[in-house]
């Protein structure tokens, strides 16, 4: 099976938030893009399912884009380009 990694956004900033449960993920999230500007593109590693419902929410209501959302080795990554 092809690793997925190529098609796979770049990124400014990472975020590692495996082992961490809501609302933790959505904490950090909020606390990391206050220091990162408009367009700079953070990419989450998660492994609490219920970022799957709360990152795209997160997204909506500030006005990020969520540039990609999948399931990989067991977690969940997420791109997020900040509005």
């Amino acid at each position: 099976m092809a690793d997925q990694v190529d098609d796979l956004p770049s990124h400014d900033v990472e975020l590692d938030t495996t082992g961490l449960y809501c609302p933790e993920p959505i904490m950090m999230m909020h606390s990391r893009v206050r220091d990162m500007q408009a367009g700079q593109v953070l990419k989450v590693i998660a492994s609490d399912p219920a970022t799957t419902r709360d990152i795209p929410k997160f997204c909506s209501f500030l006005g990020h884009e969520l540039l990609n959302q999948r399931e990989q080795d067991g977690g969940y990554l997420y791109f997020v380009r900040l509005g």
